[in-house]
């Protein structure tokens, strides 16, 4: 929600706060930068008080900075409002993950990774059409959508039946295996594999991408919603699938192949003149995200036990949100220099790292 559902509107929203296509990729970095340096902090939190400590005040901050964002004056007030939203957000995907593992073993894991996946993306899927739509009424009707945090916040106080961790190791101890379990050439291509991932989904697709569709093909906010939304659809069913892909293929091949289709992708979208067609590289798009983000989160909770997994799969989420704050970043620099089709060209060489990563750290 925090990304998704402004992404159609990214283009509006420049116009009509007078800023640069280069500068409005600053909102999806003020939203994911919190969470670079807070969620490891909350994670090792999150294990030492408990779960739900730390899950319920990081939805109600969600919810009320997100909404405040609605009534923004200026650029500058609505990038210190998705500062504090990213403040709230900032546990959110390492705690969802964390209780995941924390509730099942084994191949049930997978599948249950796979089916949160898919949970994910029809929120994906959803958020931006929904978002798009609204965005026609005004660029700040969006914002109003995160209003649901606080019902769910609600909800999980009264509801949610976790196991929380038994954690009675001093600090020196806990961060000794923490580490230990960090340092492993395995878990480091994981955490780069992350970290590259991020950087073209939130750089490349959710970020220029649209801009793209705006500026090569004129489309509305809501028609942009409409189509970053089919990579999702695919996306969620692809990860529905993750238990039976993962019981015929491993894991690493199931992400090397999502890595050879984002090449295809990025190298693909900008020599693309009828908007019918960017269909197929939405799909595969969509297809790959779907074998490769589950795939990448299951691996990396098979190697943390309970009472220290929220710790270890918060560094994963700083990665992770280290790629979201430098995508825009990074590709509004290349946009400024070479243009929207540049930064394509560039994202399919991030797609060409990613495999060497996968290749050879990731074994």
């Amino acid at each position: 929600m925090g990304v998704a559902s402004i992404a159609p509107a990214l283009p509006k929203m420049a116009r009509v706060l007078d800023v640069s296509n280069e500068q409005i990729g600053l909102l999806i970095t003020a939203f994911t930068l919190p969470g670079i340096f807070l969620t490891p902090v909350l994670g090792v939190f999150a294990d030492r008080i408990g779960r739900k400590a730390i899950l319920v005040p990081s939805l109600f901050i969600f919810g009320i900075a997100g909404t405040a964002c609605a009534f923004a004056t200026d650029f500058t007030w609505l990038l210190i409002l998705r500062f504090f939203q990213g403040v709230g957000g900032a546990s959110l995907g390492a705690l969802n993950v964390t209780l995941i593992g924390d509730l099942y073993e084994g191949n049930k894991r997978a599948t249950a990774m796979g089916y949160t996946g898919s949970v994910l993306s029809v929120g994906t899927a959803s958020y931006p059409a929904i978002g798009g739509g609204l965005a026609l009424l005004g660029w700040y009707f969006p914002f109003y959508l995160c209003l649901v945090a606080i019902p769910i916040g609600l909800f999980v106080i009264k509801s949610l039946k976790n196991p929380e961790p038994e954690n009675g190791k001093d600090l020196k101890t806990y961060f000794g295996k923490v580490w230990n379990s960090l340092k492993s050439k395995k878990v480091i291509g994981l955490f780069a594999a992350n970290f590259l991932t991020f950087i073209m989904l939130y750089g490349a697709y959710l970020t220029f991408f649209p801009i793209l569709l705006d500026e090569d093909f004129g489309q509305t906010s809501l028609i942009i919603g409409i189509m970053l939304s089919g990579s999702s659809v695919v996306t969620a069913f692809t990860s529905s699938q993750l238990g039976k892909l993962a019981g015929r293929f491993s894991e690493q091949n199931l992400i090397l192949t999502a890595s050879l289709l984002y090449l295809g992708v990025f190298l693909s979208i900008p020599n693309i003149e009828n908007i019918w067609l960017l269909a197929i590289p939405i799909m595969v798009f969509g297809f790959a995200q779907g074998i490769n983000i589950p795939s990448i989160l299951n691996l990396l909770t098979y190697q943390a036990p309970t009472e220290y997994r929220a710790a270890f799969l918060s560094v994963n989420w700083t990665v992770l949100r280290s790629g979201q704050a430098l995508g825009p970043f990074l590709l509004g620099v290349i946009y400024g220099l070479g243009g929207v089709e540049v930064t394509f060209y560039f994202t399919a060489a991030v797609a060409v790292i990613l495999t060497a990563v996968i290749v050879t750290l990731i074994k």
